[in-house]
């Protein structure tokens, strides 16, 4: 189920709807993501369809007529697979296949997809199962359709179990040995954490493409795998960091998004304890990113549901080398938005008055790195006198350190 297949491009369509939660402009954003993870996966956009609905239709999502145009479009277009932007019940799923009779996914498969292509580790692979098959169970009758009977006459009855029971029980069975197999391995991954005795524990957090990984290569000098693509690190990576004369230990975790599928957030329960046992989040965000402010929103929420939000912050604003803003001109009387607000401006609103630090930087080119490396090394020289209080004479030549590190380079 989780072998990696190299992907030949297919094209595909995106589906999605305008309702009374969300507008025209919000759909763009969403399906403009949807489009960056379907090329992630391994697809390329030929169209979008979108509709305006009061609520998607029960039977199909979208309505018979918006159906219908799909369908003669992926005919004669020969599109074999339609991307839709929210999660389908089975019924849809199931209807929409029976209707259009080409492959259906919805953004949750689709990101199950990612997610079993760059499972790199058996526990993140252990992981990605649980949720494929979490997924899976309640959508199998649109697989097994027709095996609904077993046949019939002298020496062809069964033991009173249809196909489909048959699989179900299979697949339930499967995912009761995945939980109890990812017990197993939380108890080594919690063991691992307390083996690292009283050292502070910074974790980087963030959306998905902001950069987190670079950044741990930078300031670890380590190799992580970084790529210009969704959910490009699946497995928790721990690397003894030090600032200075002063040593903490630095984690890369898994990237969030918008409409994180549950099965995930559950399967990854592991890998998000070493958010929730962080002494301090350094929150990544793309600063060049038109919805940034969107998605540290939803980076907010996932780390309240997780019981992590009123953990010791840093705000890293990267990405400053790719920023850019159109400048109105002084005549010109139209209300602005996010494009015209520069870099400096951005500096003196809601981010201002935040009550986290906050600090601008390319992880690329690594401008204002000084700056964040001070900053990180004074929230965790906080954390770390708290713990050990008569160690504080550690601190007092991080200056002359930085100083002939500069030197050297």
């Amino acid at each position: 189920m989780l072998e990696k297949k190299q992907h030949n491009y297919e094209k595909a369509v995106l589906v999605g709807v305008v309702t009374q939660n969300q507008d025209e402009d919000k759909l763009q954003e969403y399906m403009d993501e949807l489009e960056f993870l379907a090329f992630t996966a391994g697809a390329t956009v030929d169209r979008r369809f979108t509709q305006k609905l009061t609520q998607p239709d029960s039977k199909t999502f979208v309505g018979s007529g918006k159906a219908q145009e799909i369908k003669e479009y992926v005919k004669e277009n020969e599109i074999g697979t339609i991307i839709f932007d929210d999660e389908l019940s089975p019924s849809q799923l199931k209807n929409l296949e029976k209707e259009i009779e080409v492959k259906i996914l919805d953004r949750t498969n689709l990101i199950l997809d990612i997610f079993a292509q760059r499972a790199q580790t058996s526990y993140a692979r252990t992981q990605v199962e649980l949720a494929q098959y979490q997924y899976l169970l309640p959508r199998l009758s649109k697989m097994w359709s027709h095996l609904d009977k077993q046949k019939g006459g002298i020496g062809m009855r069964g033991p009173g179990e249809t196909e489909i029971e048959t699989d179900r029980r299979i697949i339930r069975d499967r995912i009761s040995l995945l939980k109890d197999k990812l017990k197993v391995i939380d108890k080594q991954m919690a063991t691992q954490r307390n083996n690292r005795g009283k050292v502070v524990r910074a974790a980087l957090v963030g959306y998905t493409n902001v950069g987190k990984s670079t950044l741990m290569n930078a300031i670890s000098k380590s190799d992580v795998f970084a790529e210009n693509k969704l959910f490009a690190t699946l497995d928790t990576t721990v690397r003894k960091v030090v600032i200075g004369n002063l040593p903490f230990l630095l984690t890369d975790t898994v990237g969030f998004i918008r409409k994180l599928p549950t099965q995930l957030v559950e399967s990854f329960k592991s890998t998000l304890d070493e958010v929730r046992e962080a002494d301090l989040l350094i929150h990544v965000v793309d600063i060049s990113h038109e919805s940034f402010e969107d998605h540290i929103e939803s980076v907010n929420q996932i780390l309240m549901e997780i019981n992590a939000h009123q953990k010791p912050m840093i705000m890293v604003f990267n990405k400053i080398d790719d920023f850019s803003y159109e400048k109105k001109d002084e005549d010109d009387l139209t209300p602005g938005s996010h494009k015209n607000i520069s870099l400096e401006e951005w500096k003196k609103t809601w981010m201002a008055k935040s009550k986290h630090p906050a600090v601008f930087i390319s992880a690329l080119t690594r401008e204002n790195f000084p700056e964040m490396k001070r900053l990180v090394y004074d929230e965790v020289m906080k954390i770390h006198i708290s713990r050990f209080p008569y160690n504080d004479f550690l601190f007092e030549y991080f200056d002359d350190e930085e100083e002939g590190s500069e030197k050297q380079d």
